[in-house]
């Protein structure tokens, strides 16, 4: 066999196995969110998964403790609130009314026990009038 066809299959089988690689770790690290109604309604199956979980936050619900370390609030769906308890890092815009993704475990109580959450600040998206340095 000549050098440049070893060189060529070894590329290959190099290109290969690094591609095979990456799609497996993406996949395995890829989640979708569930609402909160979805999580209360498949409860049972959810138990004890690693999942993320999109509502709204319940008005009257949010507590913050002084330091900023945990939340607890209900996580508002279409027909439900799933009780929530977030400790780690808490967003600067946490506040009631707003919507959120949670990421965490369900445990057997139904309560959802999150380790990471963000906000979804849907005005940060919200086009505004032109100022006047804008216009040509």
């Amino acid at each position: 066999m000549s050098p440049s066809v070893k060189l060529a299959l070894g590329a290959s089988i190099m290109i290969g196995a690094t591609a095979y690689m990456g799609y497996v770790g993406a996949r395995a690290s890829w989640k979708y969110y569930v609402t909160a109604d979805e999580c209360l309604a498949r409860g049972a199956q959810l138990e004890g998964s690693r999942i993320r979980v999109s509502g709204g936050i319940a008005a009257g619900s949010l507590h913050v403790a002084a330091d900023r370390s945990q939340a607890s609030f209900d996580l508002l769906g279409a027909t439900g609130k799933l009780p929530v308890v977030c400790a780690g890092p808490l967003p600067d815009n946490l506040a009631e009314n707003i919507d959120v993704v949670v990421e965490g475990r369900l445990e057997h109580d139904g309560r959802l026990r999150g380790d990471k959450l963000l906000t979804r600040c849907a005005s940060k998206f919200e086009s505004g009038e032109p100022d006047a340095r804008d216009v040509p």
